[in-house]
């Protein structure tokens, strides 16, 4: 995908209109920017970077999830999506720093967000964490950079899994739930970032965000107790656990990915080893045997 310059989409948009702009932190791939026109109206330019389609993103899926999360009251007001660029409203907001979203209560709000996008209409995309990172492997492949030695150890794992636990309903799913991706708006929690949004296993969402939240097994009966409304069993903690393992084998792959394709002066043979080493402890945990029987009960 050809880069786009922003203030030529805010032109676009709002042609004559005089703006200040200024660089969000956050993301990787992406670039954000905050808008501000002279009258206080605020906005939030996403452009995207180079060959993102080439780590399964589809720009016209995002921005119908996009919408699909603002009618929902989770995600911001889309404004307009332009040349692959995503604008929406500015949240006001806070994030919600990783040992303050632990807390009951906050696990809470957030199992009341997922299940709200969860029971939200389709939207038109398809996200399956075990063929994402057998695509994701063929991509590093085709671009010069063969997968790692534990790439056939956690596929094999992975079938493991995907077995043990069967044919899953799908459900709108966000698939990215970083710490980052969260804002507090003083009433809600609320989600950004669509980019990974598709038709997925609610579990995925669930162990997405414990994991990348250092949840412990007690947290994550805290949250899954909120997301069922108190009925919450041993099945589902096995599932959620086992889909960590899958959180983050896609997350490695990402990173395996992006040595073959990213320009950006990251460590992504490192941020992949994270991952791998952190699947690695999943997987050797006493209690994973335990979970693979429980989630096929």
């Amino acid at each position: 995908m050809r880069l786009v310059d922003p203030e030529d989409v805010v032109a676009t948009v709002w042609p004559g209109r005089s703006f200040d702009m200024e660089p969000l932190g956050g993301g990787i791939t992406n670039h954000n920017f905050k808008v501000t026109f002279g009258d206080g109206e605020t906005v939030v330019v996403r452009a995207p970077g180079k060959d993102t389609e080439l780590l399964g993103i589809d720009r016209q899926v995002e921005s119908a999830a996009a919408r699909m999360a603002a009618s929902i009251g989770v995600g911001p007001e889309v404004v307009a999506f332009v040349a692959g660029c995503l604008i929406t409203r500015f949240i006001e907001g806070s994030p919600v720093p990783p040992d303050v979203m632990r807390q009951p209560r906050n696990l809470a709000r957030t199992a009341e967000t997922l299940r709200t996008i969860h029971d939200a209409p389709l939207i038109p995309g398809r996200f399956d964490s075990f063929r994402v990172v057998e695509a994701y492997a063929d991509t590093a492949s085709e671009h010069g950079v063969d997968p790692p030695d534990d790439y056939d150890w956690a596929h094999e794992v992975a079938g493991r899994i995907e077995t043990a636990r069967g044919e899953q309903p799908t459900v709108p799913g966000h698939n990215d739930l970083l710490n980052a991706n969260f804002i507090d708006d003083g009433e809600h929690i609320r989600i950004v970032d669509w980019e990974y949004a598709g038709m997925s296993d609610r579990f995925f969402d669930l162990a997405n965000f414990s994991v990348n939240h250092e949840l412990d097994q007690s947290q994550d009966r805290v949250l899954l107790d909120a997301y069922f409304d108190g009925g919450a069993d041993d099945r589902d903690v096995a599932n959620l656990r086992l889909m960590r393992f899958m959180s983050d084998f896609r997350e490695a792959m990402w990173g395996v990915v992006q040595q073959s394709i990213s320009e950006l002066e990251v460590d992504f043979v490192a941020y992949a080893n994270q991952h791998f080493d952190r699947l690695r402890a999943t997987a050797d945990d006493p209690d994973f045997e335990a979970w693979l029987s429980a989630a096929s009960a």
